[in-house]
């Protein structure tokens, strides 16, 4: 299977991406169930060419960036994060 690709700032990232909000635990708010469950997803994500993954502050809130930090850090130079801000909870 052929991956579609698009060119952002200079670099080639993958049309399919991850999408990270279901990392975050019940209602999209704290931690996971399984931490380690998590990690391992966003590894066999990155393992399996993903290098767009799609966050935001509102999940957790901070979890799932602090997640990707953990799983990912340091990054490999072809990784996009996407990210959101700016959402209220209430």
């Amino acid at each position: 299977m052929t991956t579609p690709t698009y060119s952002f700032a200079g670099r080639t990232v993958n049309r399919l991406g991850y999408g990270a909000m279901q990392l975050a635990g019940p209602g999209v708010f704290g931690p996971p169930k399984d931490r380690d469950e998590a990690l391992a997803v966003l590894r066999a994500a990155r393992d399996a060419g993903v290098n767009h993954i799609d966050t935001s502050d509102f999940y957790g809130p901070h979890i799932t960036n602090q997640l990707i930090r953990e799983a990912l850090h340091p990054y490999p130079s072809d990784l996009l994060i996407v990210t959101k801000v700016g959402a209220v909870r209430g």
